[in-house]
Formats: C-alpha cells, structure tokens, sequence
C-alpha cells in the first residue's frame, strides 16, 4: 500500500460518511458506505476477504471521503453516487433486485413509497431510486425526508384526511389543500434529495423563501425556512469528498495565485431597501467555518442601494480584519454581477489590500473576475464552480435568516 494511501486511512474520522476508491488512473472502482469510514475503510487492509474483494483492494490507489450525519444519510447517498458513477465493484449493489427501492409513481398527485423490488414492466412508468442494502436505515431516512416535505402514501385518495395531514406528514391532495402543480413542484424536491442534489435544492429553496417573502406570505416563508436548516447540513456533508478537487479546479480556472483555502463570501438582503442587512460566510478547505460567520445590520445607506450595502458591508468587516491583525482570505465570493464586483473591489483597493475577488450573478451563474470584462462561462458540472455555488449559497441562506430575524423584531414591537 502506497505511503500516501496509509497516511489518508489513519486520518479518516470516526464517523458516518461513504467511502470512494480510485484506481491508479483516478478512475472510481468502488463506493461504499459506513458507520465508521475509519474501521470500515481499514478493515479491507487487515482480514481475510473473498477473491473477488482481494482483486478490488490490489487496484486501490487512491481514496476520498464523504461524511454525513448519519449512517442513513450516507446510504442515501451512496446510492446516488453508485447510480451515477457505476463502480466496476459495486455490481452486487447495482444489479441485486431483492434490494429495497424508494418508488415515486407517475400520477396526477404521485405515491412516494419503499418497495421490494423494482418492476419496470408494462406501462409502469414510476421513478425508482436505490437500491438500498439496509432496509432499517432506508426507513429512517425515509422518516427524515417525510417530516422535510411531507407526501402522499395512501393508495388511494380518500374522502377525508388521514391522520398523516394531521401530522403535518401530508399536505392531503385528497381535500384539495394542495393542487398539482405544487405537488408536482414538491415532487421534484424530494428527487434532488433522493438524487443528492443538494446545493441545487437549497438554491431552489431559498429562491422560494425569498419570493414567499417579499409577498408577506410569512408562514409560508418559515416553513420553508425550516426545511432550508433541516437540509443544509446535509449539503455541507459533502464537502469533504470534493474539497480538494473544488479547490485545485477553482485555482486552475480563475488563475488564482494560492490555493483558495480561506474564502469568504459576501451577500445583502432587504425588500425594498427595509431592513437591510448583509451576511458574510467563512469556508476553509471547502467546509463551512461557522465560527467565523458574520452578520451586519446596515447603518449608513438608506432606500435601495445594493452597492452601497455591499460597499459598507466589505468596508466594515476588513476594516476590523487589518485592524485587529486577524488571517486574510484567500478569495472573496459577492453574491452579484460585474458591478458588485466592482464595488467591492474599489472598498478592498482603498483600505490598500490585494485580494482576489470574484463574483457570481444569480441568473445564469456567470462568474466575473476584476481583469476581464466578460464573464467566464464554467460548464455546469465542473467542481469549482460546485464549489461557488456552495459558498454562494450558504451566504445567502444566512443573509435570509437574519433578515428574517429583523423584520421578526421589527413584527413584534408593534
């Protein structure tokens, strides 16, 4: 076993999360899930395994790690990451149809449900995902996933609601409390979920918040709020497999001078100018670094002024950075286009630093750096740019969060 791979195994953590082995060419061979990466992980290099195992271990090379909450959010996810990648090891787990599946029918208000077996017969166009190798872990992620979004189960639709509405485990289609569209809608997230597609659902979901809230629909707004924090930790579980790769991708493709270990990212909030605020997030080696989160009520700019906002709010926080002789940035994230990269710039530029600066516009998350005037355009998938979105939106679902706080206040002393 090579140095480098000894050296990765001793330092795994103790903890629930799914376990990537590479090849020598990089290519993935297996994925596996485990309660402890580290015992599990090490037990391939010291028993005695069948010919089938042993012929795997001689090809590992290299591995990556992903922890997770859970062990049965770690099941989840290792299903995902097997159907996308297709291991030549996992053929047991791809191919085995005694396996339980999660299946999401194809209907006007879809049944979502664990089944035995996935039947692909006929004219049965249901979704399945899975398969799952422990059926009680799959019933507890199925659990949290119900209480997250809450779904049709019964078969068919009753004339009165069943004691899942009362739960608030349904949203009860059967009494018309919720049409198709919205179903269709909530559907959808519940397959990114199953899909690990979290960064995009978070996107989705704070899209949401912030319309629900611009138009007063502030219950509404919460209850999705609710699910953003249910859900965000889960997202921020991955960022120990891709850290690494995000981060020698993103360098690579902005040219940046360093490795962006420390980025920060910056990101206001306000509905017509009320109150406003702004939230900086901290990220080191890819991983959320909540301790070093910051949340700023805006004091000098009055009515709507975005730039403005943005310039007090990057003036204020390196203002204490120099003043207090506290560790620089990397890289610095705006949530915003060219014009808010620019505005943030001129506020670095005069308190005499030289960092590296970057923005992303929300539309079509075009990136925008200080040297080019055109925005570079990132394919879709490419790890950097997962790595912004990340960063991106975890700033804005902390912005959401307190200024929904303030104006909770500002509710109450009425």
């Amino acid at each position: 076993m090579l140095d480098k791979l000894k050296e990765k195994i001793t330092n795994l953590p103790e903890s629930p999360g799914v376990y990537i082995f590479k090849d020598t060419g990089g290519k993935i061979i297996y994925i596996g899930k485990a309660k402890s990466l580290k015992k599990r992980v090490q037990s391939y290099f010291s028993r005695q395994l069948s010919s089938k195992t042993q012929a795997m271990v001689a090809k590992i090379a290299d591995l990556k790690y992903i922890p997770t909450s859970s062990e049965a959010q770690a099941q989840i996810l290792e299903a995902a990451l097997v159907k996308e990648k297709q291991p030549q090891y996992n053929i047991s787990l791809k191919d085995d149809k005694s396996f339980p599946w999660i299946k999401i029918t194809d209907e006007e208000f879809p049944i979502v449900s664990i089944v035995r077996r996935k039947v692909k017969q006929g004219n049965d166009t249901a979704r399945y995902f899975g398969p799952y190798t422990r059926p009680a872990l799959l019933r507890q992620a199925f659990k949290v996933l119900r209480r997250s979004f809450g779904f049709r189960s019964c078969r068919k639709l009753p004339r009165l609601p069943c004691l899942y509405y009362r739960l608030k485990l349904c949203p009860a289609p059967c009494i018309g409390q919720i049409n198709s569209r919205d179903y269709a809608e909530l559907i959808k997230e519940i397959e990114m979920f199953l899909s690990s597609r979290y960064s995009e659902l978070l996107r989705r979901l704070s899209t949401k918040m912030q319309e629900a809230a611009e138009k007063e629909r502030f219950e509404e707004a919460a209850k999705i709020r609710d699910q953003i924090n249910a859900l965000a930790a889960i997202g921020q579980d991955r960022a120990g497999f891709t850290s690494v790769d995000e981060l020698e991708d993103l360098k690579n493709l902005l040219h940046l001078k360093t490795l962006p270990r420390r980025i920060e990212a910056f990101d206001i909030s306000n509905i017509s100018g009320k109150e406003a605020c702004g939230s900086m997030v901290s990220f080191y080696n890819g991983s959320a670094d909540k301790n070093n989160y910051r949340r700023f009520r805006i004091k000098t700019i009055v009515g709507v002024d975005d730039y403005g906002m943005l310039r007090e709010v990057v003036r204020r926080r390196y203002s204490r950075i120099i003043k207090e002789n506290l560790t620089l940035p990397d890289l610095i994230i705006i949530d915003g286009g060219r014009a808010h990269l620019l505005s943030a710039a001129r506020e670095i530029k005069q308190l005499g630093l030289d960092l590296e600066l970057v923005s992303i516009a929300k539309a079509a998350e075009n990136i925008y750096i200080q040297t080019k005037i055109k925005p570079v355009n990132l394919k879709s998938d490419t790890p950097g740019l997962n790595l912004i979105r990340k960063v991106r939106d975890e700033a804005h679902r902390f912005a959401l969060a307190y200024h929904h706080l303030l104006r909770k206040k500002k509710t109450f002393k009425k």
